[in-house]
């Protein structure tokens, strides 16, 4: 597997585009996303109860199984607690988009992000959405203006493509995402779409998609709250011209969920890398548990806690706040067993081992925690060889300022 320049344009058959409609006052805020030809389609979406009108057409399209013409996005309104006008203005969107594309709206996704309770500005979206159409390219240019398009508070654009070979024909794969701020484990507040030009089943498509969600998306968190417009879609279109995948079994299955799980992954770091306000990055990685779904809580609770996002902000090597985390996470372990690090290119900082607190040396504490990014081990010693990593970043004050003055 190889990495290559772009994003949701490198595969064949993929066209994107991105532009200032009016929806927000300078950024780009409308984009479309789409393929040549009808693409099967694999979703994953958002735990909350309360579903943005969006989630809610869009997991309906999903699961149909019905061929895929496109995914229309809109940032700065999130069209979440919109009630009935909410969801006819979602479906309005799908409308305009396929009169532009040719398709049946039945054939068009949409997603939204933004400020809730907030009805769309259903009129300047079904302006821009011929703009936007007519905009449509499979250039680099145009799938870097599609990602830009749906960011919020995002600072960077995050995108990412890899070439691969499945029984000796080249397949791509590349996908884009937002998020940065209301972000927390079973989906964070984030939009992902991931192209791929394989030959593969919607079963299997969906398989690999759920089981790589799991343990990306899934295990990062900013700020401890889950949104009500998370989506990740994933469209294949075969035109790569592969034999189709079929089986689990496949040796091509196995690649194209690795390189999917790597997509994936290298995504749902960018999201945490970029919270709000962010200072550092910060990994927790638990080893020597019982079973994975055990070290997947744990390493959660620990990325999510407040209180240890503040000692990272603080460069404090305050490991009270990792084991008081960790007491919660609702798995049994023997705290007299635990052992606890920090690491960074400052170098490596034993906190605890076997269950007894480690004499920490200031300048050798400051030496590690300087750093950007941060990197948390904990070892259960429980008897098990399960592990699992959790990604997130540091609570600061401008995340405070951020979300403080938000709106207005």
């Amino acid at each position: 597997m190889k990495k290559v320049v772009g994003g949701v344009t490198v595969p064949k058959g993929f066209k994107a585009a991105g532009e200032h409609v009016g929806l927000k006052r300078k950024r780009k805020d409308l984009a479309i996303l789409m393929s040549e030809v009808p693409a099967t389609v694999a979703g994953v979406f958002t735990t909350n109860v309360v579903k943005g009108a969006p989630v809610v057409w869009s997991q309906k399209v999903a699961t149909a199984g019905t061929p895929i013409k496109a995914v229309v996005i809109n940032s700065g309104h999130a069209n979440s607690c919109t009630g009935e006008e909410g969801y006819v203005n979602c479906v309005a969107m799908a409308e305009a988009t396929a009169e532009a594309l040719g398709c049946d709206p039945e054939h068009v996704c949409v997603a939204s992000t933004g400020y809730i309770g907030v009805q769309l500005p259903i009129d300047k979206i079904k302006a821009g959405i011929p703009v936007v159409a007519g905009l449509l390219d499979n250039t680099e240019a145009m799938g870097t203006a599609c990602a830009e398009a749906i960011r919020t508070t995002d600072v960077f654009t995050k995108e990412i493509a890899f070439e691969l070979e499945i029984g000796g024909t080249t397949v791509m794969i590349g996908g884009m995402a937002k998020g940065s701020g209301m972000v927390h484990p079973n989906m964070a507040t984030m939009l992902a779409f991931v192209t791929t030009d394989l030959n593969i089943t919607q079963e299997l498509l969906s398989k690999a998609m759920k089981e790589s969600v799991s343990t990306t998306y899934n295990m990062i968190s900013v700020d401890g709250d889950t949104s009500t417009n998370d989506m990740a879609l994933v469209f294949a279109n075969g035109l790569a011209g592969n034999e189709l995948i079929e089986s689990a079994d496949d040796e091509g299955y196995k690649i194209f969920a690795h390189a999917l799980h790597t997509v994936n992954t290298h995504l749902a770091k960018l999201v945490a890398r970029d919270g709000e306000g962010a200072t550092k990055f910060v990994e927790v990685s638990i080893v020597g548990s019982e079973s994975r779904e055990d070290a997947q809580k744990l390493a959660k609770c620990v990325v999510s806690s407040s209180l240890v996002k503040t000692a990272m902000f603080g460069e404090d090597a305050n490991w009270g706040r990792i084991i008081a985390a960790l007491g919660r996470g609702g798995v049994q372990f023997d705290p007299a067993k635990l052992s606890i690090w920090f690491a960074s290119d400052g170098g490596q900082l034993p906190l605890m081992a076997n269950g007894q607190p480690l004499i920490v040396e200031p300048a050798d504490a400051q030496k590690v925690l300087s750093e950007k990014d941060i990197r948390i081990g904990i070892d259960l010693k429980s008897g098990g060889l399960s592990e699992a990593t959790a990604w997130g970043c540091d609570l600061s004050y401008d995340y405070v300022r951020i979300n403080g003055a938000y709106g207005k």
